[in-house]
């Protein structure tokens, strides 16, 4: 079995697969980050979501060998403490339900806000479309999304 040298987190991680494995199950069974979630397999949820070289990705996509030289990170490694501007608005607005979705709702509303700090609320509602919320949070992500932006202004 190959081995892959993975940047994830600002930590390589040196970690045995086969080439065609997905990075989510790499994340989550080969080095323990739990956080990044399985909801379909396929990308059309969003709930895998994380950053690859600063851009939001699904990792069910993404093989174990794409991904060697990437700089990858998971919600893990969004903030130390939870207290990036995002996660903060999460708290401050109760967006939460059952929270399955949450982690790649964040990873994308991160990378959305990097690359656009002022956006309008069509912009928002577009960058988050492909998120899907089983409980249908989707007013409060974006009343979350737009409180992250004003704090980043």
């Amino acid at each position: 079995m190959p081995t892959f040298n993975l940047k994830i987190n600002n930590e390589t991680h040196s970690v045995e697969a086969d080439m065609d494995t997905p990075l989510l199950w790499v994340l989550r069974d080969k080095i323990n980050l739990v956080g990044t979630k399985f909801g379909c397999g396929i990308g059309q949820c969003g709930s895998c979501t994380v950053h690859v070289d600063g851009n939001a990705m699904r990792s069910c996509l993404l093989q174990v060998s794409q991904a060697e030289g990437m700089d990858i990170t998971t919600i893990e490694g969004l903030s130390e403490n939870g207290d990036h501007v995002v996660q903060q608005a999460w708290k401050e607005v109760d967006v939460p339900q059952c929270g399955y979705c949450q982690a790649g709702q964040i990873m994308t509303a991160s990378a959305f806000l990097n690359n656009n700090p002022n956006p309008s609320e069509s912009e928002i509602r577009n960058a988050m479309h492909g998120n899907i919320c089983r409980c249908a949070a989707y007013n409060s992500i974006e009343e979350a999304v737009k409180l992250a932006s004003e704090k980043l202004s």
